[in-house]
């Protein structure tokens, strides 16, 4: 790691979960050649106040929230369905925010987050064997052998609709939308009508009460612009490094490298290698960024990565998740976040209790128990207190659509009622009510332990 790095330097090492197998391989390097020349979709800046609010995280004064769609699609992709997803996590942020008594770092997995790493790099079904769906910005969902095979254009095609995307959040974020006096218009229909309904609504009614005293002494967003808008940022896996590099521009302030598809880039579990290309490619840029941490990984192995990643130990620089599931939680995590206390390593510890939680059910459906990834939340913030560790956020598949793909919550889904609205083009998404209901779960306990922490310093 000692060897000088540029922006496509990883592609001397070995790089897994890229597709090779694209037909024409220099219409390959013309779309990439493409993407160089366009704009970047976010700025050197937005990426550094990330890091200082991840700093905060790392600290414990603040809590980091992610969350967004498994994969984008093209197929889903509209102004709605962003509006849902965005106010989702407005929903999910006020609840934390009330309980904890910290600020939300709010980062959606939207604007870029298209492709995935697959267990085969082939599917059969029958007698036909094809490449295996990859994401919509590699090759297409439908069983056909044209759609199938890599295709370089989806790559500008999910430029295009991450550029619409970061459009759309932005006038939400800044033009009036996220202003807390729209509390109530935030609730989605179903959501509404939910079990969860009338809990959100008292939350909703005492918030109103803050805002309307808090406005009769002459705080309101008038005098106070930061109550109008909300900070909101995009984040996504940084798998394809060819359209990672070439949205790789030098900062003109700092003269630094940043990769400008998204505020944050993450490593995922099955491309970590110390010695591999994404590594090599995330040590070099200067975004926040994180990595998926599993069952197989030892902790001096986590401790060499974190060095790579973070040589000069920055607060906000590097955020872990922990991806373990809810029978391994408990066993592996304490030994990595001990050795990350010892060391002095400063990172932000999170969890991400979907992917360890995934199985399949009776009818062929994949899916994800809502029981277990509860668990999973519940076991990383115990293990997280034994360990003097700051708990610092959650990481969730969700979405802001009725889709019924992960079993159980509030009206207790069933294996039957995956058939109703089973959408996602990869792994099964929180639905809102599930979203929401984790949030207030997940914020009963922070408050339990606020509480706890109150009584013992009094």
């Amino acid at each position: 790691m000692t060897e000088r790095w540029t922006p496509a330097s990883w592609r001397a090492k070995p790089a897994k979960h890229i597709p090779s197998d694209y037909p024409d391989a220099d219409a390959l390097g013309r779309v990439e050649d493409t993407l160089r020349q366009m704009p970047p979709l976010v700025f050197a800046g937005e990426a550094r106040r990330l890091k200082t609010l991840l700093g905060d995280v790392s600290e414990g004064k603040a809590f980091l929230l992610q969350g967004g769609d498994c994969a984008e699609s093209f197929k889903e992709f509209s102004a709605n369905n962003i509006r849902d997803t965005f106010r989702l996590i407005l929903q999910m942020a006020v609840v934390l925010t009330f309980a904890g008594g910290k600020p939300v770092v709010k980062v959606g997995r939207i604007a870029g987050q298209f492709g995935k790493p697959r267990s085969s790099p082939i599917e059969t079904q029958g007698d036909v064997t094809l490449p295996s769906y990859r994401g919509d910005n590699i090759n297409g969902m439908e069983f056909e052998p044209g759609v199938r095979a890599p295709d370089p254009e989806r790559l500008l095609r999910a430029y295009n609709q991450s550029a619409s995307t970061l459009n759309l959040l932005r006038a939400f974020a800044s033009g009036g939308y996220a202003d807390l006096n729209n509390i109530h218009k935030w609730t989605l229909g179903f959501v509404a009508d939910s079990p969860l309904g009338a809990r959100y609504a008292a939350l909703s009614d005492k918030i109103s009460e803050t805002l309307a005293f808090m406005n009769a002494i002459g705080i309101n967003p008038n005098s106070y612009p930061g109550m109008h808008q909300v900070e909101f940022f995009t984040s996504h896996e940084a798998l394809l490094l060819g359209y990672e590099e070439a949205m790789t521009r030098v900062d003109s302030t700092s003269g630094d490298w940043y990769d400008t598809s998204a505020h944050l880039l993450w490593i995922g579990e099955r491309t970590r290698q110390l010695d591999h290309a994404h590594i090599e490619y995330m040590r070099g840029i200067k975004n926040p960024i994180g990595m998926k941490v599993g069952p197989t990984l030892e902790p001096d192995e986590l401790i060499r990565l974190i060095d790579a990643l973070n040589p000069a130990n920055e607060a906000g620089r590097l955020t872990l998740y922990g991806r373990f599931g809810s029978d391994k939680v408990a066993d592996r995590l304490p030994r990595l976040m001990a050795a990350t206390k010892r060391e002095g390593r400063a990172v932000v510890w999170a969890t991400d209790p979907m992917h360890g939680n995934t199985l399949t059910a009776s009818n062929g459906y994949k899916t994800r128990p809502f029981d277990r990834i509860l668990s999973e939340v519940k076991t990383f913030i115990d293990v997280a207190k034994a360990e003097g560790v700051h708990p610092g956020g959650v990481h969730f598949e969700m979405t802001g659509q009725n889709v019924t793909e992960c079993l159980g919550g509030a009206r207790a889904l069933t294996e039957t009622d995956l058939l109703d609205r089973y959408h996602t083009h990869c792994d099964p998404r929180l639905n809102a009510e599930q979203s929401l209901e984790l949030a207030f779960l997940i914020a009963e306990r922070l408050r339990d332990d606020k509480a706890l922490e109150f009584k013992a310093a009094v």
